[in-house]
């Protein structure tokens, strides 16, 4: 099955949280935070005649809280709105 998004919302695939900080202790998963950082999968048509400014393949920076989980063949992603990315990565 292709996913497809509609209007102004995208799919991202969420990077992989952290295992290790950066002096090497491992952080259990329950201290874990989630990723504000993805690769774009899917982009839907845009809304009111406005073209979408992100890509499938532009890996991204969004809010914390941004998006709505959706596990899809084993693999987990965030379906949100253009206007929840904050940077595309260069």
């Amino acid at each position: 099955m292709k996913m497809k998004p509609i209007s102004d919302r995208v799919v991202v695939k969420p990077a992989p949280a952290d295992e290790k900080t950066a002096g090497g202790i491992i952080i259990p998963d329950t201290a874990k935070e989630k990723p504000q950082r993805g690769e774009i999968v899917a982009v839907g048509p845009g809304k009111d005649g406005n073209k979408m400014t992100v890509k499938k393949g532009d890996i991204v920076l969004y809010g914390k809280y941004a998006g709505q989980e959706l596990s899809h063949k084993g693999v987990d992603y965030l379906i949100m709105r253009e206007d929840d990315i904050l940077v595309i990565l260069g």
